[in-house]
């Protein structure tokens, strides 16, 4: 079953090889997966949570081959680089 970070995992398997860093701002992400971020995503730990468990959030940058670099919680926005 699909999660809805499904489209997110998409998202960053669609960037060229060659793009090492995107930065999104939770909007964009919320555009991205058709649905709000959750009120946990204002929190840094949401952002650094493990693989494995429930943490499909994270799952869907590392499956694709990116990791968080630095999260802006003020600023609203999230800087993902080539893991």
């Amino acid at each position: 079953m699909p999660s809805k970070y499904s489209p997110l995992e998409s998202y960053f398997k669609s960037l060229p090889p060659g793009e090492r860093e995107v930065k999104l701002s939770f909007a964009r992400i919320e555009s991205i997966i058709q649905n709000k971020l959750p009120a946990s995503a204002n929190e840094l730990s949401w952002w650094q949570h493990e693989t494995e468990g429930n943490h499909v959030n994270k799952r869907a940058w590392s499956n694709a081959g990116w990791r968080v670099d630095t999260v802006h919680l003020r600023g609203k926005w999230v800087r993902f680089v080539r893991a």
